[in-house]
């Protein structure tokens, strides 16, 4: 081989060196965003003792977070368009760290929330890149692998939360109690930055753009309108002071559409291209996203409080089955990459329909055995379901981004976190309100039934995303 040869060869390999280590700082990055979301449920009675935070201020702990980080990724997208990616996700990996030590040195309960809502508007900005990042990062035959991967990461450490914040909690580091969950970030974080700083490349600034303040303005204030009364309906109920909300949140949505539209034929630069919904498959597979993360996170919170409440499991058996769900999971998340590749959408079609039959036949044993449930038995349904699961949700964004062209693929970063945390919201408040306030048993099998069945309805959608070439999956090395 030729000396020419063999420079091109190191070059290619030191490229995707490079471009897997820039993809382990988001990968850390979308770690500590995730798990952030639910750790703080292990920690909250402990907070609130030291604190003497109200339950105003607690239900603030919890959902500052969320409604800071939805509420600004869209903006958080066009500022890295505008600033360049690296910039921005560098930008925000050091804000997240800096506000988790604020978290973690707080002296009462409001200067805790208001660190808080600063760790969610920096968790969006390092989320809001994440998409740019890899698809600009990895050829297009290596999509598959790397969403599988980021979507195994970011499902994991939601789970992983309580389970982390319970041992930081029992261990006590340094005697720092549940100022430890937050803390942990700092080395984390830092870690994080460097591999960013050392390998991430390219995200260069967009040209001079200016950014849509009066759009940032109606995104931001819509989604806050919208998702905190679902918040609030997840608590209370559906009162018609937040019905009216809710009615005011869509409104502003339409006003900003409508917004988006008219800046895009004046030439300007909107915080959201719509003709992203050109595509078909980004179409239908934006509904399914939505719809998907409304129904996965209502049936964590609904699964754990049935096998707790109702079947009267401990929290170390409970802890146990969601372990073997989040493995089924995994699994179905590395078997997506031989399934999608072979038989495509209709994969992802029976993965949810396999999670649905699961849910059903659980609705069903349950009612037989009038809520006995032999956890040995539920072992295979369990695994299945999740295996149904990582399946289903690991693929649907590469399938649904593979329409686009890279440029149109990279503006999708901060659509797609937007629409997963707005399914979030609507499915607990959903869920909460319809099933969970009793507790019975009655609605727990009513709530899986419920569950089967939109699975089906989504089984059904999913094939009628339209069908695109694509490269064959390539493995790492």
């Amino acid at each position: 081989m030729s000396g020419a040869g063999l420079a091109t060869i190191k070059t290619q390999l030191r490229e995707e060196y490079t471009a897997w280590l820039a993809f382990a700082a988001c990968l850390i990055a979308v770690f500590m965003q995730m798990i952030d979301v639910t750790i703080i449920n292990t920690a909250l009675p402990s907070l609130t003792a030291d604190l003497g935070a109200s339950r105003s201020a607690q239900l603030l702990v919890i959902s500052g977070y969320s409604l800071a980080f939805a509420c600004t990724l869209l903006t958080a997208a066009r500022v890295g368009a505008m600033v360049g990616r690296r910039a921005m996700f560098l930008a925000s990996v050091a804000a997240f760290t800096a506000a988790s030590v604020w978290c973690g040195l707080a002296s009462g309960a409001t200067e805790l929330v208001i660190a808080r809502v600063v760790q969610g508007a920096a968790g969006a900005g390092m989320a809001a890149q994440t998409i740019a990042i890899l698809t600009a990062g990895f050829p297009r035959e290596r999509h598959p692998l790397v969403f599988a991967l980021y979507g195994g990461v970011a499902g994991f450490a939601g789970m992983l939360g309580p389970i982390v914040g319970g041992v930081l909690l029992t261990v006590d580091l340094g005697g720092w109690g549940w100022r430890s969950v937050f803390l942990i970030n700092l080395p984390i974080g830092v870690f994080a930055f460097a591999l960013a700083w050392r390998y991430l490349r390219g995200g260069v600034p967009e040209g001079r753009q200016r950014l849509d303040l009066g759009g940032a303005a109606l995104s931001a204030v819509g989604l806050f309108a919208l998702i905190s009364a679902l918040a609030e309906i997840q608590q209370y109920g559906w009162r018609l002071d937040l019905v009216v909300l809710i009615g005011a949140g869509l409104v502003l949505t339409i006003v900003f559409l409508v917004h988006q539209r008219r800046r895009t034929a004046r030439g300007g630069h909107p915080l959201v291209r719509l003709d992203l919904f050109d595509d078909r498959r980004f179409r239908i597979g934006s509904l399914l996203v939505g719809a998907f993360f409304g129904l996965f996170t209502a049936f964590v919170f609904a699964a754990s409080i049935t096998m707790q409440d109702v079947l009267g499991y401990s929290p170390l058996l409970t802890g146990l089955v969601m372990t073997l769900f989040a493995l089924g999971a995994g699994s179905g998340a590395i078997g997506s990459l031989i399934l999608v590749n072979r038989w495509g959408i209709r994969a992802l079609a029976a993965g949810i329909a396999q999670y649905g039959g699961c849910l059903a036949a659980g609705a069903v044993y349950l009612h037989l055995t009038s809520g006995e449930m032999n956890p040995l038995l539920a072992a295979g349904p369990v695994f299945l379901a999740g295996f149904g699961v990582g399946l289903f949700g690991v693929q649907l964004q590469p399938i649904m981004l593979s329409g686009l062209d890279p440029d149109r693929m990279a503006e999708a970063s901060g659509v797609l976190p937007t629409v997963e945390q707005v399914g979030n919201a609507v499915g607990l408040a959903v869920l909460t309100t319809v099933f969970f306030r009793s507790h019975s048993l009655g609605g727990s099998i009513m709530m899986m039934a419920a569950v089967a069945v939109v699975a089906m309805i989504l089984a059904v959608a999913t094939l009628a995303m339209t069908e695109h070439r694509r490269a064959p999956v390539t493995t790492v090395g």
